[in-house]
């Protein structure tokens, strides 16, 4: 089993962090894209390791001082793929829930300014925390992937209001461009991108969740 996780995937989220969303205008005549181009979608990996047990509470690491958390929506993979097409991509899954990116945002900030590998800031142990509770999407009122509401608390206080219709880039797209680089086995999760709100966490803070209203994670952190 493996963790893909999508960056920069909704623009505001992409404005609170400073980035700076490029597109690409056009290609020379005779110059195949290459799947970069193709996709321009940023993806990275977490290990099986970061998936935290979901009895279990999120466990703050002592290394850094700036934890924080991403809610996402996560889609769950029902089959084996390769090189999907973007118009069969809605075939290799059928259940979502919401998960938390967590984030050594410090660490991930030195070491990309200093042009390093910034793996060890989102894939630490537990670094990936998964709704207690999956929703297969035929069975939701709203079947349409792209159009799901979603909303965070921490303490209580809403922090964080998402729609997947403000993806940058669409699950099935998500899913064709992934294929192409690796092979997609049945139950790989994909953290799809969080909107804008993300913050600090502390021990004893509580985390909650809902997708379309239905309550899906609660995780304390500890």
């Amino acid at each position: 089993m493996k963790i893909i996780c999508v960056g920069m995937n909704y623009a505001k989220h992409n404005e609170e962090l400073k980035h700076t969303l490029t597109q690409i205008q056009g290609v020379k005549v005779g110059m195949p894209q290459s799947p970069v181009e193709q996709g321009g979608i940023t993806l990275f990996l977490k290990p099986d390791t970061a998936l935290t047990r979901p009895d279990w509470p999120f466990f703050v690491p002592d290394w850094s001082e700036q934890i924080e958390y991403e809610t996402e929506l996560v889609v769950r993979i029902n089959r084996l793929g390769k090189s999907i097409p973007e118009r069969f991509a809605h075939r290799y899954y059928d259940e979502i829930t919401l998960g938390i990116d967590f984030t050594a945002r410090d660490i991930q900030r030195q070491l990309s300014q200093k042009g390093l590998p910034w793996e060890i800031a989102k894939g630490f142990d537990g670094a990936a925390y998964c709704g207690q509770q999956w929703l297969r999407l035929s069975e939701m009122p709203e079947k349409n992937v792209q159009n799901l509401h979603f909303e965070m608390q921490l303490n209580g206080e809403t922090r964080q209001v998402g729609w997947t219709g403000d993806m940058i880039h669409t699950v099935d797209q998500i899913i064709a461009y992934a294929s192409q680089f690796y092979l997609l086995k049945t139950g790989d999760l994909i953290f799809t991108g969080t909107p804008a709100g993300v913050g600090r966490v502390k021990e004893g803070d509580l985390i909650t969740a809902q997708l379309e209203g239905i309550d899906v994670l609660n995780c304390r952190c500890k």
